[in-house]
């Protein structure tokens, strides 16, 4: 019992470190989102969805469902691969980036 409670307290100390999100680390990470969400979060191909300012854990959740092929259709055959060499930090950092803008 003692064991389990030290690893989930462990657990909980690391996915708060993983959880933040840098924003500026985002932003050295953002340059292929921008081929077609825009520099700026703002699309910039028709029909393509806008990420600036767009809730930070939505961002976050999407990335991840998308890398893990859990998110179908619509986009999906795009966004995969481009999710999928992409670290939880990395998707924090991301997320956290484009939610400031």
């Amino acid at each position: 019992m003692k064991k389990v409670c030290v690893a989930l307290i462990a657990g909980l100390f690391s996915y708060g470190a993983v959880a933040a999100g840098d924003p500026e680390a985002g932003k050295a990470k953002a340059g292929v989102c921008a081929a077609c969400h825009g520099p700026a979060g703002k699309a910039s191909i028709p029909g393509y969805p806008h990420i600036a300012g767009q809730n930070k854990e939505y961002l976050a959740n999407a990335l991840k469902a998308f890398r893990s092929g859990e998110r179908k259709g619509g986009f999906a055959a795009l966004m995969s691969p481009m999710a999928a060499p992409l670290s939880d930090q990395d998707i924090e950092d991301l997320a956290a980036y484009f939610s400031t803008l």
